[in-house]
């Protein structure tokens, strides 16, 4: 592909009229286009489409044969207090903030790995070319370089909105993934914030779950925005960095720091009353566990987790809230961040827990090695005959 070339292409948005409400005669016209993340192009016609504020419903309806929502609403679209959620069969449930009128939005597919994650970026009209990147020991996964070892850039677009997708199919233990946005466009320009225009956002599915969000620092300037880090330990780490880079075959080596050396960790300061409604919901979340109410549970400890990013305690409540529900993968990249996070007197046995219960999945899975190996880092971590009896059951097994 010539990425020197760039075909206008008309959005599929704007083809369509956009249904009047008379009746209403504040009301807004909102339009929303639902796409596939990993077809080019693909429409998704019957996905169901909410747009709520304040947690309230407010307009409802399912998108056409075209992929396109068209309503009317008493409240503008672009309010940040405004919440889209789009949700189909078969596809993971998207849940964004606003502003959303006039965007693409793509859902993906349910993925069935326990160690597969999917990165969906999407943006609006400009800059037309935003391109995904994903780096990883010996591998640059990009539109000139689509297929790595286990990982494949999905879409690739250059015409405005998106979505480029890259998924993961199996992660690779112990070994660093980072995940960046360059913009193409632009790519000659130094100190630019053209990127911001077209309000990008990048979502990462693990299993059938939207597991975290990212928009852009409208504040920081670069065309390079590193998103996030996989660590070598599978949990997902926040960078939201930014610089310059010409070339895209050289991202890589601008990643390189956080590709190879001490991670360079985002910090997001939590303010005391954040921190008092987080715990709030982690309390609630508990409560809604134990009456077997577990697709609130694990709301409500995402709330807390958004709230409190750091939260260790919200992260291992919802891994075995994941767990119990039956979504595995999810279970374990939870457990994963629960380890990372875990500090305090109790961090050993928080650790050892959370890597007993990622065992026990790949276990009922099949998957001995990873079993045995998770086993043992929480024999490790503490001493438990439950443990020692797990690794003699895989070693028999291996046997």
């Amino acid at each position: 592909m010539n990425r020197d070339t760039i075909h206008f292409l008309p959005h599929a948005i704007g083809a369509i009229g956009i249904m009047a409400c008379a009746t209403i005669a504040t009301a807004e016209p909102v339009e929303i286009h639902v796409l596939s993340a990993t077809v080019k192009d693909q429409a998704i016609g019957d996905a169901e489409v909410l747009l709520q504020k304040n947690g309230q419903q407010s307009a409802h309806g399912y998108s056409d044969t075209g992929g396109d929502f068209h309503v009317a609403i008493q409240f503008s679209a672009d309010d940040p207090a405004a919440t889209l959620i789009i949700r189909k069969a078969g596809y993971s449930t998207l849940v964004a903030r606003c502003p959303c009128n006039g965007l693409s939005y793509a859902i993906s597919p349910v993925m069935q790995q326990l160690d597969g994650m999917r990165v969906v970026l999407n943006w609006g009209a400009t800059p037309l070319d935003l391109d995904a990147h994903l780096v990883y020991p010996g591998q640059h996964v990009y539109w000139n370089a689509k297929q790595g070892d286990e990982s494949a850039l999905d879409v690739d677009h250059t015409s405005g909105y998106g979505p480029e997708t890259i998924t993961i199919q199996n992660r690779h233990p112990g070994q660093r993934y980072v995940y960046a946005v360059h913009d193409y466009i632009d790519r000659q320009l130094s100190g630019s914030n053209a990127m911001e225009l077209g309000r990008p956002q990048v979502r990462v599915y693990v299993g059938q779950t939207l597991v975290r969000s990212y928009t852009i620092d409208p504040d920081k300037k670069g065309n390079l925005w590193s998103v996030f880090a996989i660590s070598e330990g599978g949990d997902l780490e926040d960078l939201d960095q930014y610089s310059d880079v010409e070339h895209p075959e050289d991202v890589a080596t601008a990643l390189a720091g956080d590709f190879s050396g001490p991670l360079q960790i985002s910090s997001r300061v939590v303010s005391a009353s954040n921190r008092v409604q987080a715990n709030e919901f982690n309390r609630d979340g508990e409560a809604a566990y134990r009456r077997t109410d577990y697709d609130t549970a694990i709301h409500l400890f995402q709330q807390a987790i958004e709230l409190f990013p750091g939260y260790g305690q919200a992260y291992s409540n919802l891994g075995l809230t994941f767990e119990k529900a039956g979504n595995e993968a999810e279970a374990i990249w939870a457990d994963r961040k629960a380890i990372a996070l875990a500090s305090g007197p109790d961090a050993a046995r928080v650790r050892a827990s959370s890597y007993y219960n990622i065992a026990r999945i790949y276990e009922s899975k099949s998957e001995w090695a990873k079993a045995l190996s998770s086993y043992q880092a929480a024999e490790n971590e503490k001493h438990r005959d439950v443990y020692l009896a797990a690794i003699s059951r895989l070693r028999q097994r291996s046997n």
